[in-house]
């Protein structure tokens, strides 16, 4: 692959500048890491798994928290702000309940940063009978799947344009995830079928 690239003139994207999202220096309890890397699931509102990105625009970072559905690939909540606040990622939060209106026992999986661990946002999960999983310290492999849907958000979008205000960003952020992400992206992982087809296709089998 490097041969090849070197003899057609490809070089890979140099990879922006990083923005750490993650603060676990905090006196919040921690939740015991129940999903453990399993991230299969047999059906929709099993197990979600939620994390922070930045997005950069000139006018400064633009911060999305999303939550994903490890069993069709889906982002079933999302929120954008200037701030990394536990507001924000409440607000994710809230958008995927009031979407899915999942049963209580669900996994809730995230990292272990303040905004994941403060007093609201675990109040929010028991409110809805959401159990709480969280990654061990420094590892982004127990939250690969979500580091997977950002990776993708980042070399197929932000990587590609340079934002002038965070309004536009946020545009952009936006139809990536409800037009293209969601609806028309393949996953292999779904057998080369978009997050709602599988999903589809999954009701009508049942």
């Amino acid at each position: 692959m490097a041969r090849l690239m070197r003899e057609n003139n490809i070089f890979s994207r140099t990879k922006k500048k990083f923005k750490a999202t993650t603060n676990s220096k905090h006196n919040y309890p921690v939740a015991e890491n129940l999903l453990n890397q399993d991230f299969q699931a047999t059906a929709s509102n099993q197990k979600w798994v939620a994390d922070i990105t930045y997005i950069p625009t000139k006018e400064g970072w633009l911060y999305l928290a999303a939550v994903l559905d490890l069993y069709n690939k889906k982002i079933v909540g999302w929120a954008m702000d200037s701030t990394m606040t536990q507001q924000l990622v409440a607000k994710a939060l809230k958008q995927a309940i009031s979407r899915e209106k999942p049963l209580p026992g669900l996994i809730h999986h995230s990292d272990r940063g303040c905004q994941y661990a403060s007093r609201d946002y675990q109040k929010l999960l028991k409110k809805y009978g959401i159990i709480a999983s969280m990654s061990r310290k420094g590892n982004c492999y127990d939250n690969a799947c979500m580091e997977s849907f950002f990776g993708s958000l980042k070399m197929e979008l932000v990587h590609f344009n340079s934002f002038r205000t965070r309004s536009e960003a946020r545009q952009s952020v936006f139809e990536y995830i409800e037009i293209f992400y969601n609806r028309k992206r393949l996953h292999s992982a779904l057998g080369y079928k978009t997050p709602i087809s599988y999903e589809n296709e999954r009701k009508l089998a049942v």
